[in-house]
């Protein structure tokens, strides 16, 4: 690998290489031999090539959490045999662990959920106790029932603010049907996250949910990529980034979050279970 490396230009040592083993953005070598005397592990070629274009990459997004969405997203599309899932499951505890639920990142999240349900006529002070109960949920990264109960009143203040739905037992959704933003949505999807962030942190992510989620993940992305642009042309100018053409980088940024709400679906919901089930 150290001579790959500096074949390519780059000067790295060992013990780089050995953390990337360790964070998942490369798998262990294979050993050959057995007891004293064995010679060293070699990776493989897919590996190999996956070490360089991590080094070039390394140049533009320099910070490990972000640079082990590239095995990860490789893993996704290409499967293990360019990287094993044993390997993406501690890429996606880097990506996860060292810099995904920052305290400024939960803070965007909430500000973009609350851009999503808000009503022109709803308070400041229900927005910004909107943003503080969700980005609170999604710092810790878990939610009891009563923070749930909390969370539904703050998202109804917003988008269905009594001044204009208190008389009335309409719920509001807006957007496209097949993928109306409603509040119930939101639970739903915070739901999920928040039970996948659970099992990271704790260490429990297994490989077999992750290759359950890795199957969803695959369907549900084509079936989106169908659907797609007929929800943006129904999509309010409010809701329309929500359906717009991702650019390559903007799709792996997003792997993280995606697959972190795709195996939060596994535990939550038993229709994902069943789906999940009948594509494998």
């Amino acid at each position: 690998m150290v001579e790959d490396a500096r074949t390519a230009g780059y000067d790295i040592q060992k013990r780089t290489i050995h953390d990337w083993i360790a964070r998942g953005l490369l798998d262990q070598p294979v050993r050959r031999g057995a007891g004293r005397g064995s010679r060293p592990g070699l990776h493989s070629v897919n590996q190999r090539k996956l070490f360089l274009l991590l080094l070039i990459k390394r140049e533009e997004m320099p910070k490990l959490p972000t640079l082990a969405l590239i095995p990860l997203g490789i893993w996704l599309w290409w499967g293990d045999e360019w990287v094993p899932t044993r390997q993406a499951l501690r890429a996606f505890g880097t990506w996860f662990g060292a810099g995904a639920r920052r305290k400024a990142v939960c803070h965007e999240a909430a500000l973009r959920v609350q851009e999503q349900l808000d009503h022109p006529l709803a308070a400041d002070t229900a927005r910004t106790r909107l943003v503080r109960v969700f980005e609170a949920v999604s710092y810790r990264g878990r939610m009891t029932d009563s923070e749930r109960e909390e969370l539904e009143r703050a998202a109804r203040a917003v988008f269905e603010p009594p001044s204009v739905f208190g008389c009335t037992r309409v719920l509001r959704a807006v957007g496209p049907p097949a993928a109306a933003v409603t509040v119930e949505a939101v639970l739903t999807r915070t739901t999920a996250l928040v039970a996948a962030m659970g099992e990271l942190r704790e260490g429990r992510m297994t490989e077999e949910l992750l290759v359950q989620a890795r199957a969803l993940y695959r369907e549900s992305k084509r079936e989106y990529a169908e659907l797609r642009p007929h929800l943006a042309a129904q999509a309010t100018a409010q809701l329309s980034p929500l359906f717009a053409e991702r650019t390559f980088a903007e799709e792996l940024n997003s792997t993280g979050n995606d697959l972190l709400y795709i195996a939060g679906l596994l535990l939550t919901s038993p229709q994902a279970r069943a789906a999940a089930a009948r594509g494998l």
